[in-house]
């Protein structure tokens, strides 16, 4: 199930990513640029063209093989890529753990795609990949990323100092966690 179709709203659907989607990848990502800047790092220009996403997407599908990544895409009816949804860090053993990175093209934000996949991919996380927890921080004036959290039932633990460098600069996080069951490892 981890690799199958989940329908989320409005005809899209998670999918895992694949090589393929380098291109549209890179569409919806400088299409996107503007309105996601204060929520991302400064990216080089190669980041936004079908090489560039390429080799991402080589290096995430590496670390999926490997265990320790599960990337999924947002794609549309005509198969394009609108979003992503990424569980990285995935750790085993007694902590049972991933942190979540996720975002909606410029053109869905705000329509609750954003909250579908996140709760799709919660249980696939907790089903298919076992997981206990599942983290996430934002920007702390990132007010819609944290009202996504919220929805999909993630409670914020605390504030990470100078967590990440987004937007040219070392940005505070609100930090979130959601339990996604209680059971043995």
């Amino acid at each position: 199930m981890i690799n199958d179709t989940h329908p989320l709203a409005d005809g899209v659907r998670l999918r895992p990513v694949a090589l393929t989607d380098a291109e549209s990848f890179a569409e919806a990502l400088t299409r996107s640029r503007a309105y996601m800047r204060p929520w991302e790092p400064v990216r080089p220009e190669a980041f936004y063209t079908p090489e560039g996403q390429a080799q991402r997407l080589t290096g995430l599908l590496a670390d999926r093989d490997a265990g320790r990544v599960m990337p999924w895409a947002l794609a549309d009816d005509e198969d394009r890529v609108v979003g992503a949804m990424t569980l990285v860090c995935i750790e085993r053993g007694p902590f049972r753990n991933a942190r979540l990175g996720y975002w909606t093209d410029v053109g869905r934000a705000g329509r609750g795609l954003a909250t579908a996949a996140v709760s799709r991919v919660c249980e696939l996380a907790r089903d298919e990949l076992g997981l206990h927890r599942i983290e996430a921080g934002t920007v702390v004036d990132n007010a819609a990323s944290q009202r996504v959290l919220a929805k999909c039932g993630f409670e914020l633990y605390g504030t990470a100092p100078r967590y990440l460098h987004i937007n040219g600069a070392w940005q505070d996080h609100r930090m979130f966690q959601r339990i996604l069951h209680d059971g043995s490892p």
